[in-house]
């Protein structure tokens, strides 16, 4: 039977049909609003002060340790053939590992470089607390450690004595036997300055508490945070490597100047 819809009452129809794109920009701004509660809601909880002894965050810690670790370090930490046993190496050694981007490591080499950090603090939380449930070892130090309001002087005078062989005397780092080096410590944070006197990673020793006490530790802190924040008195730096840049920066462009120099008056005479 042909249909008696009258044609205005059809037009009100037709206009009355929802858009084609509707139900797209409905799905954008619900997924919009979903994920800005979820990165809220993340961000909150990874400001958050991670409690290292709940068992909740052990057990965590754990399963990241197995899906991350485990391959080369051992499903309980004991060490390979590849990796050494993590038992008794503590929160710090773990903090300042993984939390540096040297662990995991990316390649075989002499040592573990420095490169972009895999993990959020608070899974790097839950995984030095798994460690530090092993077995006694480093902890994590504490904040009035790492406000770098100690004794620069003091620290300084510790740094040459302890550190400054190999990190140079300014920190900029320096070259070690069979391809191993001294990282700069240029911008590295007071935490893992700390965690590092305390661990020892690669080819460093252990500064602990008998050798270098903690109020001495936070002046060496002092010092690097000082020089980090004051540029040097003298001018251009050069890297800050000592002598050897310096001499050679004379050599090549000022005893080359003066050659240089010597040169033009004698064509010019001629």
């Amino acid at each position: 039977m042909p249909e008696n819809t009258s044609p205005q009452i059809r037009r009100s129809r037709k206009t009355g049909r929802r858009h084609p794109l509707a139900s797209v920009a409905l799905i954008a701004i619900g997924l919009l609003f979903t994920g800005g509660a979820y990165a809220a809601f993340s961000t909150s909880t990874a400001s958050a002060e991670t409690d290292m002894t709940s068992q909740q965050t052990i057990d965590e810690g754990k399963k990241l340790f197995a899906a991350n670790c485990a391959s080369c370090h051992g499903l309980s930490a004991q060490g390979s053939s590849v990796a050494p046993s993590l038992i008794g190496v503590g929160a710090a050694s773990v903090d300042f590992q993984v939390g540096t981007g040297r662990m995991p490591m990316q390649l075989n080499g002499p040592q573990a470089e420095q490169k972009p950090v895999q993990f959020t603090d608070q899974d790097i939380a839950a995984m030095a607390a798994w460690v530090a449930s092993l077995a006694p070892g480093p902890g994590i130090p504490e904040a009035s450690l790492l406000d770098a309001k100690g004794d620069a002087a003091n620290g300084a005078e510790l740094f040459r004595i302890n550190c400054a062989m190999c990190h140079n005397v300014a920190g900029a780092g320096g070259a070690l036997t069979e391809g191993k080096f001294a990282p700069a410590l240029d911008g590295v944070s007071a935490q893992h300055i700390y965690e590092a006197m305390i661990t020892g990673p690669q080819n460093m020793p252990v500064f602990n508490d008998m050798n270098i006490s903690p109020e001495d530790k936070r002046d060496v802190i002092t010092y690097l945070k000082y020089l980090e924040n004051n540029p040097s008195p003298g001018g251009y730096a050069l890297g800050s490597l000592g002598p050897v840049s310096e001499g050679l920066f004379l050599w090549i462009f000022g005893l080359g100047s003066v050659v240089a120099l010597t040169v033009w008056i004698t064509a010019k005479s001629n």
